[in-house]
């Protein structure tokens, strides 16, 4: 609320004090008749005193904001008000000071505001260009929920430009059965009351309606007193990935419907050509040109061939120290512990996957596992697709 308005308000609620007395001592109805009168000359007081005492904190504002901007011999008027007067003479004694620190140092006046303003500047540029480098896409979501920042490429993800991301509630623009695990990360990250990031996967809605599947990474965001002030967030398109998992869905349950006959004619492929038996802890690594490698009930990696190496682009000490699940994009540790007992009971399985190469790329390949029960060992010959 304005001083002015408060000022007003006051003077006008103790002018009902009179009228209260006047009701008491000679009737309401006579209160009543000086009510108008009463109002009108409190108002028509209490507007004029308003003015005379809030007319030199408009001034000495005004006075304050030249300062920011640079002009240090501005005169800051003195004021009747005993109060006011008082911080006026502060603020010339701090004028003063910087004027002889500036003097000193021996720079312009101008310099130092012209500088911080070309930094920041040439800052906000710098992060704009690299905004804008990127193939993601970047935005802002303050405390309440509402985008306040959305950078340029969300119109080749979600098809909305950035002037009307802004603005909108972070609800309207995720997918009704992701809400709460959105809603749920939030708060986990707000709790920890400290600067803090997360990743997770979650659906966006396009503008024309269509569920969008996108990784996103958050970091909650704290103001200079250290109170939660939103998140900022990188969001990266899914879409192709996702496909590309439905479709390997798609054709794992295909081979699902003759996988015990084919797997049993692999088996037994796999047993003449060199039999388990001659097989030592070293030894389980074919000589055929397929990529080949062993890992433990554990998923870690303990020996393959030249090929898989090759082919991920990993050095073979580096792959001796990974587990299946730094290479398969689609799988989790779980996933991959509950797929291998499955193959225990089995004793063996065919299924397509993307494996992970060094670089980052994607490789589409079918893996062919065999559980080998003497060795407690899993042997897996991989083919690119």
């Amino acid at each position: 609320m304005r001083l002015r308005g408060l000022l007003i308000i006051m003077s006008l609620a103790i002018s009902m004090i009179p009228v209260a007395i006047i009701g008491g001592l000679q009737g309401f109805e006579i209160a009543t008749a000086f009510l108008g009168l009463i109002l009108v000359v409190t108002f028509f007081v209490s507007l004029v005193i308003s003015y005379f005492i809030s007319l030199p904190l408009v001034k000495l504002t005004k006075n304050i904001d030249e300062i920011s901007k640079g002009n240090l011999d501005i005169d800051i008027e003195k004021s009747e008000i005993f109060e006011i007067d008082k911080l006026t003479e502060s603020l010339n004694r701090v004028m003063a000071s910087l004027k002889l620190a500036i003097h000193k140092v021996g720079v312009k006046k101008g310099e130092i505001f012209e500088e911080t303003m070309k930094a920041k500047v040439k800052a906000e540029a710098k992060f704009e260009n690299l905004i804008k480098s990127m193939d993601d896409w970047v935005w802002e979501i303050n405390e309440k929920g509402i985008c306040n920042y959305c950078s340029g490429n969300v119109i080749k993800s979600l098809g909305y430009k950035p002037d009307e991301v802004i603005g909108k509630k972070v609800v309207d623009l995720i997918s009704p059965v992701e809400i709460k695990n959105v809603k749920n990360n939030f708060n986990e990250m707000t709790k920890e009351n400290k600067k803090t990031s997360r990743k997770f996967k979650t659906q966006l809605i396009h503008k024309n309606g269509q569920n969008i599947s996108v990784f996103t990474s958050f970091i909650t965001k704290y103001d200079e007193s250290g109170n939660f002030c939103g998140f900022m967030g990188i969001v990266k398109d899914n879409t192709e990935l996702k496909m590309a998992e439905e479709k390997i869905l798609e054709l794992n349950n295909k081979l699902a419907k003759f996988e015990d006959k084919k797997t049993t004619d692999h088996s037994k492929k796999l047993l003449k050509e060199k039999p388990l038996k001659k097989f030592s802890y070293k030894g389980l690594i074919s000589d055929k040109p397929d990529a080949v490698f062993v890992f433990d009930e554990k998923a870690n990696i303990v020996d393959c061939n030249e090929n898989i190496y090759k082919k991920l682009g990993y050095k073979k000490d580096e792959m001796l120290t990974l587990n299946l699940s730094d290479l398969d994009y689609l799988e989790t540790k779980d996933e991959i512990k509950n797929k291998l007992d499955k193959i225990k009971k089995a004793g063996n399985s065919q299924f397509k996957t993307i494996h992970k190469k060094k670089n980052g790329s994607s490789l589409l390949v079918n893996e062919d596992i065999e559980y080998l029960k003497d060795k407690n060992l899993f042997r897996c010959v991989i083919r690119e697709d």
